[in-house]
Parts: C-alpha cells; sequence; structure tokens
C-alpha cells in the first residue's frame, strides 16, 4: 500500500482539529516544570543549550550498575565513524541471553546512549536481557543519514558478534524512544531490504515518524506539552535540510514514507493521546496492519510525549510500562 501524499489529508476527521484532549490530570502538574527546561517549541538556536540539559541529566557508571546487579561495558565498533555500544547485562546470569539492541530518543539533535534508559535497564532486571545501547552521529552537525547508517552498523555488528557478547541472535529485539522510535523503525526495514539481521520484534515508544509535521494532532497540540510541531520542524529540518517535506525523502529517513511495510518483525508501538505524533503513529500501525503484520497498538489517554519517562511513578507511566513489558516477554 503506497503512503498517502503530502498533499491529501493525513488523518481522518475535519480538515481542522478540535480543542487538544486535556492531559491526564496526574501528568500535567508536570507540565510546567519540565517546561523550564524543556520547553514545547524548541528552536535551532535552543540546540546547544538543551544539550547542556539533557547531558547534565545522564546517569553515572554507578547509576547504571544498580548497586551491583548489571554489568556495564562500553565499546566502540569500528566505522568509518567509529560507533560507540553501551552493553549491560544481567550480573551472574549465563549466556547466551535475548537481548534488545535499543536507540534513544532526543529528536534527531540530542542524547546519547545513556538517555533515558532506567525503563531499558529494568528490562535487564527483570527479563534478564542483554541491553545494547547505540550511539549515533546527531543532527544538524551529522545530517541524513549519519544517525540511520551508525543505528545500523550497530545492529549488524551485535547481530555479527552476538557469541562473544554473550546474546541469543534469535531472540534480538529492537526498540526506541521518540526520535530513536523512528530509527528503529528505519532499521527495521533496512534489515529487511539489505538482508540483514532477522529480528524477533520492534518496540516504538512514542516513535518520530513522519517529517512532514502536518498532521492534525501537531496542530490541535501547537505549543503544548513537550516536543510540540515547532520542535519538530527543528529537528526534521536539522536532519534532512531543505528536503524536509518533499515528495522523495527516504523511508529510512521518515519511516511513514515506506510504500511497503511488508515482511517486517512483529510490532509494539505506543503514543499518548495529548501529543505531537499520535496521528502519525495511528496512521503507521493501520498501515502495518493492512500489509498483513502483527502490530499492537497502544494510544495512552491524556499522555503528552515521553510521559512515562518524565513521570514514571503516575498510574498511566506504569500501565505503559507494564504494557511494554508483556509485550517483551511475549516475543522474548
Amino acid at each position: 500500500m503506497a503512503p498517502p501524499s503530502p498533499h491529501e489529508p493525513r488523518a481522518t476527521g475535519n480538515s481542522a482539529p478540535g480543542p487538544p484532549p486535556p492531559f491526564d490530570p496526574e501528568l500535567a502538574p508536570a507540565l510546567a516544570p519540565l517546561a523550564e527546561v524543556l520547553p514545547p517549541a524548541i528552536l535551532p538556536s535552543m540546540i546547544p543549550a538543551v544539550r547542556r540539559t539533557v547531558a547534565a541529566l545522564r546517569p553515572s557508571d554507578e547509576d547504571l550498575t544498580r548497586g551491583g546487579a548489571i554489568e556495564v561495558r562500553e565499546r566502540r565498533i569500528p566505522g568509518p565513524p567509529d560507533v560507540p555500544l553501551l552493553i549491560c547485562r544481567p550480573h551472574g546470569v549465563a549466556a547466551p541471553r535475548p537481548a534488545v539492541y535499543f536507540t534513544h530518543g532526543g529528536g534527531m539533535i540530542l542524547g546519547d546512549n545513556r538517555n533515558l534508559i532506567g525503563e531499558m535497564l529494568d528490562w535487564v532486571e527483570e527479563l534478564e536481557v542483554v541491553l545494547v545501547s547505540v550511539d549515533y552521529r546527531l543532527a544538524p552537525e551529522h545530517p541524513y543519514p549519519a544517525a540511520i547508517e551508525d543505528v545500523y552498523a550497530g545492529l549488524v555488528w551485535v547481530a555479527e558478534h552476538s557469541a562473544a557478547i554473550g546474546v541469543d541472535p534469535g531472540r534480538l529485539v529492537v526498540a526506541g524512544a521518540s526520535a530513536g522510535g523512528g530509527l528503529t523503525a528505519a532499521a527495521t526495514l533496512l534489515a529487511r531490504d539489505r538482508g540483514g539481521p532477522r529480528l524477533a520484534g520492534q518496540l516504538l515508544a512514542c516513535p518520530m515518524l513522519d517529517d512532514r509535521n502536518d498532521s492534525l494532532s501537531g496542530l490541535q497540540m501547537a505549543g503544548r506539552g513537550i516536543w510540540d510541531r515547532t520542535s519538530n520542524k527543528t529537528g526534521w529540518t536539522s536532519l534532512l535540510g531543505e528536503a524536509r517535506g518533499a515528495a522523495d525523502v527516504s523511508p529510512y529517513a521518515a519511516p511513514a514514507r515506506a510504500a511497503n511495510l511488508a515482511g517486517l518483525p512483529p510490532l509494539f508501538v505506543d503514543v499518548g493521546s495529548a501529543e505531537t505524533f499520535r496521528d502519525e503513529v495511528v496512521a503507521y500501525a493501520s498501515r502495518f496492519w493492512l500489509a498483513g503484520g502483527d502490530a499492537e497498538l497502544h494510544v495512552w489517554p491524556g499522555g503528552f510525549h515521553g510521559f512515562d519517562a518524565m513521570v514514571p511513578d503516575a498510574a498511566l507511566s506504569r500501565a505503559a510500562r507494564a504494557a511494554r513489558l508483556r509485550w517483551l516477554r511475549r516475543v522474548l
């Protein structure tokens, strides 16, 4: 099935959005303090300052080990350029183990392979998986295809060196959040099209999929929550430059552009109802089903972008994380 034309409405309903959906009452109080460090609308001139804010939140080696429960090591796989990997495995658990290859978020412009990986460390402890978190080059300094080629190179390396790092190559799941969710979706397309690693599943949390930035949910949520359509324009333009929104953008840059979603690994995808990415995520899941794929979709009512990472103890956050954990147990 071909993707909708950028000149056609890409969401159902009226051509103009109604009032924005309400934020979950337990999540809403977090938005004002979050806006002081991560405003809804990020302009290109703000990237250096926001990067410094995100870098200050990086967990230490001690944080990652969780009191000795997790063994942590870093390595760089050969490039060019070299790609840094963070490898976390449960302490004292015999190999080989299932693995999650994780790609961090940050709108294509922020973060590194330690960015917001608390939930993934929970998976290491609860499911006894090996977590491999990849660092990739950021835009605008490194535009497309730098990030996806880094992500894909790391994935191929993990599959080819599975014995060396104690991983069962038959139980390899790819996962990512936000921009990392989009890069993860693109990596599964590359694996299919290049005859790359066979994957057990793909888990996309609030993924960034569509460079056109013209969905009704994007219009509806402008100036609200986390990562509105101004920020989205900044991220996609940093990645693609003047090509953003053009007819010939590659699906390996923006997976919503993929004409063919057949032959891909089982999909888990979720999104908040009160965020920019809602409509593009729902559309992607629908097209996945139409292509004959196995997909599980959750739209969390009142969730803003990244709500479960920002407010992990909220009831909605616990529900979202529990759903991901259940899916991982099933596919692994």
